[in-house]
C-alpha cells in the first residue's frame, strides 16, 4: 500500500512539474473600423509581416496586467513597426496568439502574440 502511495505522489509531482503549456489563436477582425476595397486588378503588393508582443508573468495567481491590456500593448507595438504612415498602406490577416505555460499555480506565464501582413497600394 505504503508503495502505491509513494508511486501515485512521484505521478502526480512530475505531472505538476512538466512545464506543458497551451496555446490559442484566434483569426478575426478585432477593430470595429472596417474598409472595404474593391481589388479589380492587381493594384498592391504585400510589403511584409510584422508581429507584436506581449508578455506577463504570474506567481500565484497574482501580478501582472488583465489579458485586455496585454492585447493592447501588443496591438501598439503591431502599428509601430508597420509604419502605416509612409504610402497607402493596410493591415490585412490579423492573426493573434495565446500562449500560457509554467506550472500552475504556483508560477506561470501568458505571452499574447498579434501577426498581421501589411500591403500597400500602389495607384
Amino acid at each position: 500500500m505504503r508503495k502505491t502511495i509513494n508511486l501515485f505522489m512521484g505521478l502526480i509531482l512530475v505531472a505538476g512539474l512538466s512545464s506543458c503549456g497551451i496555446n490559442r489563436a484566434w483569426v478575426l477582425n478585432q477593430n470595429q473600423l472596417t474598409t472595404q476595397v474593391q481589388l479589380a486588378r492587381n493594384n498592391f503588393k504585400v510589403v511584409g509581416e510584422v508581429r507584436g508582443t506581449a508578455d506577463v508573468s504570474y506567481v500565484l495567481v497574482f501580478g501582472g496586467v488583465k489579458k485586455k491590456q496585454l492585447y493592447e500593448e501588443a496591438y501598439a507595438q503591431l502599428i509601430a513597426k508597420a509604419d502605416l504612415g509612409t504610402g497607402s498602406r493596410a493591415l490585412i490577416n490579423v492573426t493573434t496568439e495565446e500562449h500560457v505555460g509554467g506550472v500552475p499555480p504556483l508560477y506561470y506565464q501568458r505571452t499574447l502574440t498579434v501577426k498581421a501582413n501589411v500591403v500597400e497600394f500602389i495607384d
